[in-house]
């Protein structure tokens, strides 16, 4: 199982548009249209099935939220940052 990674290396790790809340990790995508975050939505849905790692999502009118946390660890882990990451790179609108 993966330790919790501390505030320092949360803080220090998190990338751009992320916050931290409480024992885990946020973001919210804004977009012009719903599919346009429905659409996002399934990305980032195939991005965690690939990884095994999957986010709390939350889609609303014109706006995607994504939250990850490691329910194992009781906390943020480092396979948390990985995926915020990735998202960047590969789900990034």
């Amino acid at each position: 199982m993966a330790d919790p990674l501390s505030d320092d290396e949360i803080e220090e790790r998190l990338p751009d548009g992320w916050e931290r809340d409480g024992d885990e990790i946020v973001r919210t995508y804004e977009f012009d249209a719903y599919l346009s975050g429905v659409a996002f939505a399934s990305v980032v849905g195939e991005i965690a099935e690939t990884e095994f790692h999957h986010p709390e999502i939350t889609i609303g009118y014109e706006e995607v939220e994504v939250r990850f946390t490691t329910h194992e660890a009781d906390g943020i882990t480092e396979q948390d940052i990985d995926m915020a990451e990735l998202l960047e790179t590969e789900a990034g609108q």
